[in-house]
């Protein structure tokens, strides 16, 4: 199988990137690359998936047992199976990612200390405040914030993500770059340009978006376009 991916430049010795959807074996609604476990697709599929992205990533990628919190797994050091929504190492050769589809993906890496991390943003953990739960994580291993550059994935766009205006006016009220309006005039949450305005707040050397939204895009998972579906990954990996 060929799989594609999105790359993000994190800085020099850092592969990371967003998978998309094309190219793998998985069927029905789940049909391409799906790597999650936990959404209905046959096991198999999902593990023969995720050996084609272990190629392209250099390894196997160590993703969290996701619950929409803030807690952090340290991959080697932490057990995966407990729940948490980032992921940080300091391990050279260690893939570590996340798995979204509408929630959004980040990469983190600061390429001089050696330090990588992914975050799952969805509404509930970007309020409750995971993104600065993985830079804390970083910093406890050696990372610095002004060299740390981030990467913000596909995603739910403010285009399409419609939800009751008491949601944005909650949303907004803890993190004010959130909230939108779609395209048909509606209440909406831009989920991804709020991590941006978050991370360049805390002090990241650079933030960058790559890819739009999930809900328009058929060549990423989509829950809220699609209902039962697979689910898309952001990874990155220091090289050894």
């Amino acid at each position: 199988m060929t799989i594609q991916v999105l790359a993000a430049d994190l800085g020099p010795g850092v592969r990371a990137g967003f998978t998309r959807r094309p190219g793998g074996g998985s069927a029905g609604p789940y049909a391409g690359l799906n790597l999650a476990l936990h959404v209905g697709d046959q096991p198999a599929d999902v593990a023969a998936n995720r050996e084609v992205l272990a190629a392209w990533a250099g390894g196997p990628v160590t993703f969290p047992n996701q619950v929409h919190g803030t807690a952090v797994l340290v991959a080697e050091s932490g057990d995966p199976a407990e729940p948490a929504d980032a992921v940080v190492t300091a391990v050279p050769g260690t893939a570590v990612g996340v798995l979204v589809a509408d929630c959004v993906p980040v990469l983190l890496a600061d390429a001089e200390a050696g330090v990588a991390g992914a975050a799952h943003a969805g509404r509930k953990g970007f309020v409750a405040g995971v993104l600065e739960a993985a830079l804390e994580a970083m910093e406890k291993l050696g990372a610095r914030r002004s060299a740390i550059r981030a990467a913000v994935g596909p995603a739910a766009g403010p285009c399409c993500y419609e939800v009751p205006a008491a949601m944005r006016a909650d949303v907004g009220a803890v993190r004010p770059a959130a909230p939108a309006t779609t395209l048909w005039g509606t209440p909406s949450l831009d989920l991804p340009g709020g991590c941006v305005a978050l991370l360049r707040e805390a002090g990241v050397a650079a933030v960058a978006t790559v890819g739009g939204c999930t809900i328009e895009d058929e060549d990423t998972y989509s829950y809220r376009r699609n209902g039962v579906t697979g689910r898309f990954a952001g990874v990155v990996r220091i090289e050894p």
